[in-house]
């Protein structure tokens, strides 16, 4: 079985067929980047063009990177416009893809989906965390397998700031720090994220995910086992397919 994921991020748009009962792409993902500024409306169209790419016609899961409560409406959009907030994105993302099914979801909820199903979440028990770090840091928090929605734990403060301002692979670009430096503000921020919630897992997504033996090495001190996303960077577009397919 095959449906559309789209994965919104806060410098490219990706998406393609997912084949959900392998977990993985069904065919090479195609990728725009996030117009500026990331209005709805400018968002809305690169989400189009991603979609028209494949000429497909049938459901599409997409994420966003924000809360979405109920299905629909956009509550925060720390790494897109402002405009996105009170939005019905599944209504505004359905009428400009001509009608097609649309379900929306948390970027990190997603991601996390997939990795619980498809990847180094798999069969794990307890409390999991997975934090993706990209343009900002998105979590997705899952108990005894059960999500937890719309954690956005990479807005909690650390010294002073927002994490993700910290921490993310952003920052790292941005304050051109080495991938030794820049492990230690992980650490520091995992080691928060543990004080509060004592997961037995944390597995780290997004693009670095990739990258995993540039930086894991670096990281000590803390008691929860650390692994990279299986699905790396795919995962959020698997994870936007699975949840159009659970509301299909």
């Amino acid at each position: 079985m095959q449906i559309f994921g789209v994965d919104i991020g806060g410098s490219g748009i990706k998406g393609a067929p997912v084949d959900l009962d392998r977990g993985d792409l069904a065919d090479e993902r195609c990728k725009v980047l996030t117009p500026q500024p990331a209005t709805p409306d400018a968002v809305a169209d690169g989400v189009q063009q991603v979609v028209d790419h494949f000429g497909w016609t049938g459901p599409v899961g997409i994420t966003f990177p924000g809360v979405v409560t109920g299905g629909a409406t956009i509550r925060t959009a720390a790494n897109v416009d402002k405009g996105w907030i009170d939005t019905d994105a599944r209504a505004l993302l359905g009428d400009r893809l001509g009608g097609l099914p649309v379900t929306v979801v948390n970027d990190a909820d997603a991601a996390g989906v997939a990795e619980m199903a498809f990847g180094a979440g798999r069969d794990r028990k307890g409390t999991v965390i997975l934090l993706t770090f990209g343009t900002g840091i998105g979590s997705a928090v899952f108990v005894e397998g059960r999500l937890v929605p719309n954690t956005e734990l990479g807005h909690l403060e650390l010294h002073g700031h927002d994490a993700e301002k910290r921490a993310s692979s952003k920052a790292k670009e941005d304050h051109g720090l080495s991938w030794e430096h820049w492990a230690q503000r992980v650490q520091k921020y995992l080691a928060h994220v543990e004080m509060l919630f004592s997961p037995e897992l944390f597995i780290i997504g997004g693009g670095v995910s990739r990258k995993s033996e540039k930086f894991l090495h670096y990281i000590e001190g803390i008691k929860a086992e650390i692994v990279p996303a299986q699905l790396q960077n795919n995962a959020g577009i698997v994870g936007a397919a699975m949840r159009a397919a659970d509301r299909g």
